[in-house]
C-alpha cells in the first residue's frame, strides 16, 4: 500500500517538472523570437532627417533614395544598406590665389564659396560616385576649381574694374556673377554639387601693382583736377565776360542818363542866366565874371595881367552903372 503511493507522488512531480521545462522553453522562444523582431524591425526601419537624405543599397549597389523627411523602410542587411547623405549648406574658402588681370597685372585674391549636394536622386548618386559621400574631398576639389576659376574671370578685368576710388567703376559683383557661373558650372557637373553662392572676401595687391595702381590713381585725379580747373576758369572767363558786358551797358545806360539830365541842366541854366540878365544885366556880368575867375585861378596859378584885362576890371571898376547895356564897358584908367 506504501509502495504505491510513492510511485504515485513521483508520477505527478515527473509531469510537473515537464510542464515547467515545456512553459520555460516556450517562454524563452517567445523572447527569443521577439528579440528577433525588434532586431528585423530596427534593421528595417530607416529614419530620414530633416536636411539629409538616405541612399539604400542593395550590395553595394544604390536602389533608391530618401530625401522625404519620415520613416522609410528597406530589408535588413546584409541584403539592403542604408547610406546617410548631409544635404545641408556648407562653406569652404579657395586661400590666397595669385592672379592676373586684362592689362597684365597681379592681383590676390581670396573667394568663398557656400555648397551643397541638391535634394533629387541623380545628384545624391553622382555625388555618391564622385567623392564616395566625403565633403571634405568636395570641398578640396571646389577649391581647386576656384583657383583655376579665379585666374580665368580676372583676366576678362582690368584692374581699375576692381579697384577704384570711383564706387561706380568696380565691377566687383560682376566678377562674381561669371566666377559663380562657371563654377556652379562644373562642380554640378563632375561632383553633382550646386553652387550656392560666391563672393570676394580678400582683394589685395602686391607691391609692385600697388605702386602701379597708386600712380594710375595720381594720374586719374590730376586728370579730373585738370578737368575741374579749366571747366572753373571757362566759368571764370563767362563770369567775367558777362560782368563786363554788364559793366559796359550799365555804363553807357549812365552815360545816356547823364547826357539827358546834363542837357536837361544846360537848358534850365540857360533859362536861368537868361531871367538873371534880364532882370539885373550888370549883376549878371559881375557873377559871370567871378565865376570865370573861379574856374581858372586856383591856389597853385600864376596868372600875371593888367588890371584893365577883363574880367579882373570888374574888382576894380566895380559893376556896370545901373542900366547900363551888355555892350563894351567903359574902362576906368587909374
Amino acid at each position: 500500500m506504501f509502495h504505491n503511493h510513492s510511485h504515485s507522488d513521483h508520477s505527478h512531480g515527473s509531469e510537473a517538472a515537464a510542464r515547467h521545462t515545456w512553459l520555460s522553453r516556450n517562454v524563452r522562444f517567445f523572447i527569443a523570437g521577439i528579440v528577433l523582431c525588434a532586431a528585423a524591425f530596427s534593421a528595417s526601419v530607416v529614419l530620414v532627417s530633416p536636411g539629409q537624405a538616405v541612399v539604400i543599397t542593395r550590395f553595394g549597389d544604390p536602389i533608391r533614395v530618401l530625401t522625404r523627411p519620415g520613416l522609410a523602410w528597406k530589408v535588413p542587411a546584409p541584403l539592403e544598406s542604408k547610406i546617410d547623405v548631409d544635404l545641408r549648406l556648407k562653406t569652404t574658402s579657395s586661400g590666397i590665389q595669385d592672379v592676373g588681370t586684362r592689362d597684365g597685372l597681379r592681383v590676390l585674391m581670396q573667394a568663398y564659396v557656400a555648397w551643397q549636394v541638391p535634394g533629387d536622386s541623380n545628384h545624391i548618386r553622382q555625388f555618391l560616385r564622385a567623392v564616395r559621400n566625403r565633403p571634405e574631398i568636395a570641398a578640396e576639389q571646389l577649391r581647386s576649381f576656384v583657383g583655376s576659376s579665379l585666374e580665368i574671370t580676372a583676366s576678362n578685368f582690368d584692374l581699375a574694374d576692381l579697384v577704384n576710388t570711383d564706387a561706380k567703376s568696380i565691377r566687383l559683383p560682376e566678377l562674381e556673377r561669371q566666377l559663380h557661373q562657371r563654377l556652379d558650372q562644373q562642380a554640378l557637373e563632375v561632383y553633382g554639387i550646386a553652387v550656392r553662392q560666391v563672393g570676394i572676401e580678400r582683394l589685395t595687391l602686391p607691391a609692385e601693382t600697388l605702386n602701379a595702381t597708386v600712380e594710375r590713381m595720381k594720374a586719374e585725379r590730376t586728370t579730373v583736377a585738370t578737368e575741374k580747373s579749366a571747366e572753373g576758369q571757362r566759368m571764370a572767363a563767362e563770369i567775367s565776360s558777362n560782368a563786363s558786358r554788364d559793366a559796359r551797358v550799365l555804363i553807357a545806360k549812365a552815360k545816356a542818363e547823364a547826357a539827358a539830365i546834363e542837357a536837361k541842366a544846360r537848358i534850365e541854366a540857360a533859362d536861368i542866366y537868361g531871367k538873371a540878365f534880364r532882370t539885373d544885366p550888370a549883376l549878371y556880368t559881375l557873377l559871370r565874371s567871378l565865376d570865370t575867375l573861379d574856374q581858372v585861378i586856383d591856389s597853385n596859378t600864376k596868372l600875371i595881367l593888367g588890371t584893365d584885362a577883363a574880367p579882373f576890371d570888374a574888382l576894380v571898376n566895380g559893376p556896370p552903372a545901373a542900366g547900363a547895356t551888355s555892350g563894351p564897358m567903359v574902362e576906368k584908367k587909374p
